[in-house]
């Protein structure tokens, strides 16, 4: 037993907490990842965009993983806005406002998105046209993806950042190289506490994320045979 386990005899278990609370941030980016993806898949396949999928990578940190994210989420939002300006573009006035007119039936809005679609994409513009209708008036992914940018980016900027993807050794050897118990118990408690805050906050805004692609993918099955 190391000699900061005998003077502080709740380091050890603050050490488990941490690498528990690890996993749990782990296994929340990884669900994010493949939520990611998912809606990624649905914007290439039936909007004609490129947007590369991702993957999470083991070799590098917490901040590196959560740039990887970061870059596609906002390509998402970059591609969204890119649709609310073709349609703006290219339809009447009063034909793109009922498009966010809370009144108008769904039907009709996919019917008028259909129309600048089928210029685009020809013959596949039915499924396009409701996915870019979810898409524009799902205010809870626009704001999602907001929110999950700015929590990636704290994570990425907070002391977890710079502690690696694997789980293996955990990569907190800038915790455990302090010799002196109280520095050591010091830093385990920042960064158990840095934890609970910033999973709590994440898991959330995750869960709405996730939410919000299921609407989107879920719709996508609906329309295609």
């Amino acid at each position: 037993m190391a000699l900061s386990d005998l003077l502080y005899p709740d380091n050890p278990k603050r050490k488990q907490e941490l690498i528990n609370l690890h996993q749990e941030l782990l296994d929340c980016m990884s669900t994010n990842f493949c939520a990611t993806n998912e809606l990624v898949g649905v914007l290439n396949e039936h909007l004609g965009c490129t947007i590369t999928h991702i993957q999470m990578r083991e070799s590098t940190t917490v901040k590196e993983n959560c740039d990887i994210i970061i870059q596609v989420m906002s390509e998402i939002q970059h591609q969204v806005q890119k649709i609310d300006s073709d349609m703006k573009e290219k339809l009447e006035p009063v034909l793109y406002q009922k498009l966010y007119d809370i009144k108008e039936p769904e039907l009709e809005k996919i019917a008028i998105a259909q129309r600048v679609f089928s210029i685009i994409l020809g013959e596949a513009a039915s499924t396009a046209a409701a996915v870019a209708i979810k898409l524009l008036g799902c205010n809870l992914l626009t704001l999602t993806v907001s929110k999950l940018i700015t929590l990636l980016a704290q994570i990425g900027a907070s002391v977890l950042g710079g502690i690696s993807i694997t789980i293996i050794g955990l990569g907190i050897e800038m915790i455990l190289h302090a010799i002196l118990g109280a520095v050591e118990r010091n830093q385990l408690l920042t960064a158990v506490r840095s934890y609970e805050k910033h999973l709590a906050e994440f898991k959330a805004a995750s869960e709405k994320y996730q939410h919000a692609i299921h609407e989107v993918t879920s719709l996508v099955r609906q329309q295609v045979p």
